[in-house]
């Protein structure tokens, strides 16, 4: 006998009813009009840093540039290397910052969320209690400098936002939903704990690592105020700082022209401050369509967990 040939079922296409219409009709409008709403204030954003500061004072903002004029970007670039030197120690922050918080932190949520361990209720509530009360900023800009010895130091950027307790939690949601069995069958089968951690649990995390490390990249690119307290090296300066920096000085120098009368009408300054965001959001702008897909499965995952 000869076999038989497995049939093809034709699937055709879905009927949906009228009211189902309706519903997915409404949900794409009203996402399709929030992603406009979100989309126009970054296009207003890029407009206004190639509008010239004399059209924005009489006009105001607008959507397409009408007179455009770059003097915001040529004061900015005016040093190019200060600016390639700034990226460079921000990059350079962002990304050890980002990878010693994950390490961190996952280890410390592996930690307190094995039942076996003795203290992990204690030192779960050591952990909670930082976040009621605090040392404040007098005592953590002493321990930093007079024990630590971070003056001036690029570790003194990174060691603040390492470790964060919000996301501590959050990757605890994480790490409780790896079975126990497979860390007990690890065991019996001879693996050690950094064995285990490294090899077993961390690659079942890399949604939530993908979540938490760009809240971590997001902090650290976006500090500013580490490096006024800290930083005395202008070659030092993260972007972020070195831009406030260059914002300070150019209103500081509007305010003495306009008290000596010397008219400053075509000095940028709200141009400045919209060619600055661009420059300082375009890297992670650039970066986060990499990690989307992981943020929004960790994002789910983590609101289902918690």
């Amino acid at each position: 006998m000869s076999k038989q040939e497995p049939k093809e079922i034709k699937l055709g296409k879905v009927r949906l009813s009228s009211s189902s219409k309706a519903f997915y009709t409404i949900a794409y409008l009203s996402l399709i009009l929030m992603a406009v709403l979100c989309v126009i204030p970054f296009v207003l954003l890029i407009s206004a840093s190639f509008t010239s500061e004399e059209y924005i004072r009489f006009h105001g903002y607008s959507i397409f540039p009408k007179d455009i004029s770059l003097e915001a970007y040529e004061m900015i670039f005016k040093s190019p290397l200060t600016i390639f030197r700034a990226y460079g120690v921000s990059i350079f922050i962002t990304v050890v910052g980002t990878l010693l918080g994950l390490l961190v932190i996952t280890m410390t949520a592996y930690v307190i969320s094995r039942k076996d361990f003795k203290y992990r209720n204690k030192l779960s509530f050591f952990f909670y209690f930082t976040t009621l009360f605090n040392g404040g900023m007098v005592s953590t800009y002493i321990y930093y400098i007079q024990y630590l010895h971070l003056k001036d130091s690029l570790l003194a950027l990174i060691f603040p936002g390492m470790f964060n307790v919000f996301y501590l939690l959050i990757m605890r949601s994480f790490v409780s939903s790896v079975p126990t069995a497979l860390i007990e069958s690890a065991k019996i089968d001879g693996a050690g704990e950094y064995r285990i951690f490294f090899q077993i649990v961390l690659p079942l995390l890399k949604s939530g690592m993908a979540t938490i490390g760009l809240f971590l990249a997001l902090g650290y690119w976006n500090d500013w105020y580490n490096a006024m307290l800290y930083m005395n090296t202008e070659s030092k300066y993260p972007l972020q700082y070195m831009m406030y920096n260059l914002l300070q000085k150019t209103q500081a120098l509007a305010q003495i022209a306009s008290k000596a009368g010397i008219p400053v009408t075509n000095m940028p300054s709200s141009s400045l401050k919209m060619a600055m965001a661009i420059i300082t959001t375009g890297p992670i702008i650039l970066v986060y369509p990499f990690v989307q897909k992981y943020f929004v499965k960790g994002i789910t995952i983590g609101s289902v967990k918690g």
